[in-house]
């Protein structure tokens, strides 16, 4: 049996598609993760947890932030030209050093109350909730 008449599209555009996207992709995931080493050069993790968990929380803070304020600030026309998407990677690399101030910050929370127990740090924490008025 022969079919005539049927013609099927090339997949070419749909892999050129592809290719793009995971450019992209492959391009913040960059910019995330180089946000992470630049911040660590600052200030070096103290113990391999504590990098691990920077790291991760760093890259997810980029990325996550980065697509946030992408979308809030509406700037996804960006991505129309080179400018816009080295634009838009400077939000992402922007968006990953808070996360890795506040993982700092609790490391060292929690190191210096590591010999209490934890009915005293919630107390602590409330006593000083009650004095800021919150």
């Amino acid at each position: 049996m022969k079919l005539t008449g049927i013609t099927m599209s090339e997949p070419g555009p749909l892999t050129t598609l592809g290719g793009i996207a995971l450019y992209k992709l492959g391009a913040f995931g960059f910019v995330a993760v180089l946000a992470a080493i630049v911040v660590m050069a600052m200030t070096l993790p103290k113990t391999v947890r504590e990098f691990c968990v920077a790291m991760i929380s760093t890259t997810v803070s980029s990325i996550g932030g980065g697509a946030f304020v992408v979308r809030w600030l509406d700037l996804g026309h960006w991505v129309n030209d080179d400018l816009g998407m080295i634009a838009i990677g400077g939000i992402i690399f922007v968006c990953g050093l808070p996360a890795w101030v506040l993982v700092r910050a609790l490391f060292a929370w929690s190191e210096a109350k590591k010999d209490r127990q934890i009915t005293e740090i919630v107390d602590a924490v409330l006593e000083a909730k009650r004095k800021a008025g919150i």
